[in-house]
């Protein structure tokens, strides 16, 4: 699939104005979230990171990975057999307690989670709020109390071949996987759960990126976020 355009932004996403910050300028004290999903593999974690790049400083980064829930309790041949790919394995209360705590410019305390061992880590993060913060991961669209705080909501439309390629290696390098373990989990459970669970969010996206996102369409994205600081 060649890669298309940018899809602009909806008209609910132009009219909602938000306190977007990359310099020195007064802001608004209620920071702007923006939301990019998709499925694993779609690049969001690229996105965001070469979103912050662009926007600078005024811009934090926070990725939904963080907020698996903690299964320390159970026996590790025990926590290999869950299903993590259903959004039932994120600790949504937390999320959305860390998301209130820096729209209303307060610090928040992240979790930390460890994929090897499918543990929380015994330390956390400090997250400072900023004017701008860019929020990645499977299913951030999904649940209406989370939905709503993102004014910007973008999906990464990204074929299944390109996205297990890009999960292979990453799992292989970063998590410690096996090969086949990889492949068998992406059939078994990643795809499905991506079609059930991932793919349907792309009605409530206001942009959406189709295939591989080019550096031009990432500039562009930054472009419209710099706008609204300007129209702030």
């Amino acid at each position: 699939m060649p890669a298309l355009p940018v899809v602009s932004f909806s008209k609910d996403a132009r009219a909602s104005r938000g306190g977007l910050y990359t310099g020195g300028a007064q802001h608004s004290s209620r920071p702007l979230l923006v939301a990019i999903t998709g499925g694993s593999g779609s690049g969001k974690t690229w996105l965001a990171a070469k979103l912050q790049e662009l926007l600078g400083p005024g811009a934090v980064r926070l990725s939904l990975d963080d907020f698996y829930k903690d299964r320390s309790h159970l026996p590790p041949a025990r926590r290999q057999t869950l299903n993590f790919d259903r959004p039932n394995a994120i600790d949504w209360p937390a999320l959305e307690e860390v998301l209130r705590d820096l729209l209303n410019s307060r610090r928040a305390t992240v979790p930390q989670y460890d994929f090897k061992s499918h543990a929380r880590l015994s330390r956390s993060r400090t997250l400072n709020p900023g004017p701008v913060i860019l929020v990645e991961g499977l299913w951030l669209l999904r649940r209406l109390s989370i939905r709503r705080l993102f004014p910007i909501r973008i999906f990464l439309h990204c074929p299944v071949r390109t996205r297990l390629r890009r999960r292979l290696q990453r799992d292989l390098r970063a998590r410690s996987r096996t090969r086949d373990s990889v492949l068998s989990q992406f059939r078994q459970t990643v795809e499905p759960m991506h079609k059930k669970y991932v793919a349907p969010q792309i009605r409530w996206a206001n942009l959406v990126l189709r295939s591989d996102v080019r550096s031009s369409e990432v500039q562009k994205i930054a472009a419209l976020i710099k706008q609204r600081l300007a129209a702030a």
